[in-house]
């Protein structure tokens, strides 16, 4: 019935990645019955409320307004896409003192809203950021979640694919670690329609080496040649928070809060979790190699460094 409650979600940061976010969630789940955009530049929310209402007879009822923070006082999701992107030749690391600044200017009047929900962050460097952001709101870590290696995940999936002459669809593989240059794929997990991929086919360590660095340089390559990124990471947001709203239970891999996982503490990282209606279900420690863990706990080391810096 449309007088049945269902989810509000409120969206911080109405750019690229956040108008494209609104799309494909509206296209892809009907639990949502109320969506918020929320945007410094106040118009461009108001003009694409409107334009994606313009979709509604064709997908469901949603009530989609431009707001404000204060809309998050009863949202079950919000949603932070707000950040200053990366510029051609920019890592994701010189973002950091900027995008705290403005995700603090955020998070200090949601919480101050009385929102009770989950935080979704997907503003970079987003490992960082999501841990800044735990610790500003101080919310449960459970319901603080970050996109993490999920956009790497999708590309790795894809390289593989064109490698192996095999449709993306029945490859499951991870990147694990920093969504950033020290990430890395979990090779001796990917599998491929359910079976293991080495005992498919053997892929050499220069293969490997090119994949990974394949995944690393996807983002910059895309930025070079378009400016933005911003049709994939939409995607998995949308994905992370339609398992939230729908209770779905996914295994997904995201930026988690890591307490003794891989001998790594008080940070986000990439990391494989369960994704319901409380945020984070469980935290999936994936088995690693030694090799692998200590590539784990390197990109985390280098998160701490940068995190020792900033000052919340």
């Amino acid at each position: 019935m449309l007088d049945t409650y269902r989810h509000k979600v409120v969206l911080i940061g109405d750019g690229a990645v956040g108008s494209s976010f609104a799309f494909s969630l509206l296209q892809s789940t009907n639990e949502v019955d109320e969506l918020v955009l929320v945007d410094r530049t106040r118009s461009k929310a108001v003009g694409d409320a409107a334009d994606l209402a313009d979709i509604t007879p064709l997908t469901n009822p949603v009530k989609i307004y431009a707001g404000t923070y204060e809309d998050a006082t009863d949202a079950d999701v919000v949603v932070i896409t707000a950040g200053i992107p990366r510029k051609p030749g920019e890592t994701r690391l010189d973002l950091v003192n900027k995008n705290t600044t403005i995700l603090k200017s955020i998070i200090e009047p949601i919480v101050k809203s009385g929102f009770t929900g989950v935080f979704v962050i997907s503003s970079n460097p987003v490992d960082i950021l999501t841990t800044i952001a735990q610790r500003i709101s101080g919310f449960p870590k459970e319901r603080v979640i970050g996109t993490g290696t999920s956009l790497d995940s999708m590309r790795l999936r894809v390289l593989l694919s064109k490698k192996l002459h095999l449709s993306v669809n029945v490859i499951d593989a991870l990147m694990l670690g920093e969504h950033g240059d020290t990430s890395f794929a979990a090779f001796n997990e990917i599998t491929v329609s359910g079976k293991a991929l080495n005992t498919i086919t053997a892929l050499s360590n220069t293969d490997k080496n090119e994949i990974e660095k394949a995944v690393h340089e996807a983002g910059s390559q895309i930025i070079t040649n378009k400016g933005a990124t911003f049709y994939g990471i939409a995607k998995c947001l949308s994905y992370i928070t339609r398992a939230i709203i729908e209770n779905r239970n996914l295994v997904l891999p995201i930026s988690a809060p890591l307490e003794g996982q891989y001998g790594i503490n008080d940070l986000y990282l990439g990391t494989p979790a369960i994704i319901n209606s409380q945020g984070i279900g469980q935290v999936v420690e994936y088995p690693l190699t030694s090799d692998e863990v200590k590539k784990m706990q390197q990109s985390a080391e280098a998160m701490h460094q940068v995190l020792a810096k900033i000052e919340v």
